[in-house]
């Protein structure tokens, strides 16, 4: 989302340039040698000075770039906005001598600089203040977005892992495997704990090391060979410097889920599900043969994943589609660029 500027009311830029010009002719309005002509043009020129000098201080600090704006003083800038005042402010005291040629040129300028410096200083240091202000207001409201979003994707993605539907079949296999006494049904309850205790421990937190998500994936993978048996096939081809990266916790699940849930799983045609590192990416890809009435729209479980990875690195995830291999491509996360 881009950040609008902050901006001033023309209203206040006006009236109070017109009242510094007003208050600069005081003394001289309280003087027994009151003179109208030259009130009113002391008056102008500092209104026109007060008017140049609001302009040029918001034109200069909007034009801060983005990535460079601190929360201090840019010194650099205060002095560009004095000296820009100053030769200013000599133009127009050089004006106000052609006007008033019976005043003397070097008090007089001498009164305005300095008065224009003040002047200046006070635009600055409010606008700055200004700025600063609202860039904390703007970070506030930015922090608090990006935390019911990620509240919301959180939600999103504990419902796809607490799936009802997943423990429900995952029962009845182990019910299955008890009544017919297959040696494996002990495994299977301990990876089935297994999964369900990274659910647990996984869920609140942000990133997790690959390495442990291949295991979470290695347990939900269990649990579904003694469904489907050989109707599928799991090839993972990470090498060692992957596994240590970063990833949202349960992605490479979900995306395993996505494919038994939405592709043909059988012995006679079984799916092949792979892992493996391209470049700066880690890929989930397999072979498309789609349930009858199944479509190719992403769906929560792959919008939850993008979502995420746009907060982390600010990148999108990648999905390509051939008809022929459906292909995920998620975003290396490495240690330096979380920390």
């Amino acid at each position: 989302m881009a950040k609008p500027q902050f901006k001033i009311s023309q209203i206040t830029i006006w009236i109070s340039s017109i009242f510094l010009g007003l208050l600069s002719s005081v003394p001289q309005m309280a003087s027994h040698t009151f003179n109208l002509a030259e009130a009113a043009v002391n008056a102008a020129l500092t209104a026109t000075f007060a008017l140049l000098m609001w302009y040029f201080n918001i034109f200069m600090l909007s034009r801060q770039p983005e990535k460079s704006r601190q929360q201090s003083i840019s010194y650099s800038k205060l002095v560009s906005s004095l000296l820009v005042g100053l030769v200013l402010m000599l133009g127009l005291a050089w004006i106000q001598q052609l006007i008033l040629s019976h005043i003397n040129f070097g008090p007089t300028m001498l009164m305005v600089e300095v008065r224009g410096i003040l002047i200046n200083l006070v635009f600055y240091m409010f606008l700055n203040l200004l700025q600063q202000n609202y860039e904390n207001q703007y970070v506030n409201m930015e922090l608090e977005r990006i935390k019911n979003d990620n509240l919301g994707a959180q939600y999103e993605l504990l419902k796809q892992q607490v799936n009802p539907h997943f423990l429900f079949n995952s029962l009845n296999t182990l019910k299955a495997m008890v009544e017919s006494g297959d040696e494996e049904a002990i495994d299977f309850i301990i990876k089935l704990s297994n999964f369900y205790r990274y659910t647990l421990e996984s869920r609140k937190l942000d990133l997790i090391h690959v390495h442990e998500e291949m295991e979470i994936l290695n347990a939900y993978l269990f649990l579904q060979k003694a469904r489907f048996d050989n109707g599928f096939t799991f090839t993972n081809t990470l090498d060692s410097n992957v596994l240590t990266t970063l990833i949202p916790p349960f992605t490479l699940q979900l995306l395993v889920e996505n494919c038994l849930k939405h592709n043909i799983v059988s012995l006679q045609k079984p799916l092949h599900i792979k892992v493996y590192r391209d470049t700066d990416y880690l890929v989930v890809e397999n072979q498309i043969q789609l349930k009858k009435g199944e479509n190719n729209s992403l769906g929560v479980g792959l919008k939850n994943i993008d979502l995420r990875y746009n907060h982390l690195l600010d990148k999108h995830v990648e999905i390509s589609n051939d008809q022929k291999v459906f292909r995920i491509k998620l975003p290396l996360i490495y240690e330096h660029n979380h920390h």
